[in-house]
């Protein structure tokens, strides 16, 4: 991957996780008023959609299970989740590990168009980077989510 486009990543992902850590597990599973899921479905979908956008989950890649499709893809919700669903501990490990393997992704392969164009990107490397905004996208959430039921709580 370019250095630049990996460090953008690099960051936005070291500034997601912080953010993850510094978040009490009690409230993780919370859905205030007015939002569609919890801090606990953000931190696996984000780590889902990546792994689509970067790996080409669940046809191309087998890092993660494949039930992370059914629990975190767009348009689930934890009020559908039946079985197993991993810990936070659990995601935030993958979240670490899969920002070892988008370093490797060869920088060459950022040019390559894409078969069909989504969401008006149509290179690889444009994907790579709404991968990034994506994921500062929905830290936003988990902020926002964290400070309303905190204020509840009081």
């Amino acid at each position: 991957m370019s250095e630049l486009l990996f460090k953008h990543f690099k960051v936005t992902r070291n500034f997601f996780l912080k953010n993850i850590d510094a978040i009490d597990e009690a409230i993780v599973d919370i859905q205030p008023e007015g939002f569609n899921n919890t801090i606990h479905w953000h931190i696996g979908h984000v780590l889902t959609v990546a792994e689509q956008f970067m790996f080409g989950f669940p046809k191309k890649s087998t890092n993660l299970p494949e039930n992370y499709m059914t629990l975190f893809a767009t348009g689930t919700k934890p009020a559908d989740w039946q079985g197993a669903v991993p810990s936070i501990a659990e995601l935030t490990s993958q979240l670490k590990e899969q920002i070892n393997r988008i370093k490797e992704v060869p920088a060459e392969s950022l040019n390559e168009r894409l078969a069909t164009p989504f969401l008006g990107l149509e290179s690889f490397g444009e994907i790579a980077n709404f991968a990034t905004f994506h994921e500062a996208n929905h830290l936003g959430q988990i902020q926002a989510m964290k400070r309303v039921i905190e204020a509840a709580s009081k």
